[in-house]
């Protein structure tokens, strides 16, 4: 017959077992701290802009953009390129594509353009930097309306392209398309004068694309379509 234990070793059986358990648990939540404060992957973050800078007209179409990326999480995350893509609009197949970094939204003939190249966000830091995108073929004139526009990027640790906003343009706001400056992306109601601005100058945009278009006028590249994967989201 197996011998009953005593109410000591009962008890010091037990307090051994309750020793094991507190002792897994607290390796456990060390190995989670330090993969959550150290070795954790985030992922960038952006927010709709405010503001923007545009130019539109028959040979070009520019936009720079204010933004804030953050990194959500402790290692450092490397921005290889980024797009602007206009999902909703068949007529910009194409993307708009990354051309140059500034130091500022305002357009201005003495700032200090950089060629676009790739950069390094660091663990749990916001950047903010000013870009500027721009259509590879003539012919992609935004109209006077909204546009849902989405930002997408190529990162270090990921493959494809992972889409990092998705916002509203205000393509309306652009009351003088053939000047380079600034206007408010806010959705805000236009003044019938500067309303009529805005058509005006469309209409002498398009009249300006027809002449271009009619025989003896410049021809027009044709934009190949775009097989790439400019739609991957994460």
């Amino acid at each position: 017959m197996v011998p009953l234990m005593t109410a000591t070793e009962q008890a010091a059986s037990s307090s051994l077992t309750g020793a094991g358990v507190v002792s897994t648990c607290a390796l456990l939540f060390t190995v989670a701290s330090f993969w959550w404060l150290n070795a954790r992957q985030g992922h960038l973050r952006t927010w709709e802009p405010h503001a923007f800078a545009a130019i539109v007209h028959s040979s070009t179409t520019r936009l720079r953009l204010p933004l804030v990326l953050h990194n959500t999480g402790p290692k450092p995350i490397v921005v290889q390129d980024l797009i602007l893509t206009f999902p909703d609009d068949p007529a910009s197949h194409l993307p708009l594509l990354w051309v140059s970094t500034l130091s500022r939204l305002q357009p201005g003939p003495d700032e200090d353009a950089k060629l676009p190249a790739g950069f390094v966000v660091p663990g749990r830091e916001a950047q903010q930097l000013f870009l500027e995108f721009e259509a590879p073929f003539s012919g992609f004139m935004p109209e006077a309306r909204d546009y849902k526009v989405q930002l997408q990027a190529r990162v270090g640790h990921r493959k494809g392209w992972r889409r990092l906003l998705t916002f509203t343009l205000r393509a309306a706001n652009i009351i003088d398309p053939n000047r380079y400056t600034v206007y408010n992306n806010a959705p805000v109601e236009l003044t019938k004068e500067d309303q009529k601005r805005a058509d005006a100058a469309l209409l002498e945009l398009l009249e300006e694309q027809g002449d271009d278009s009619a025989p003896g006028g410049r021809r027009q590249r044709d934009s190949p379509h775009d097989d790439g994967d400019t739609g991957t989201s994460r």
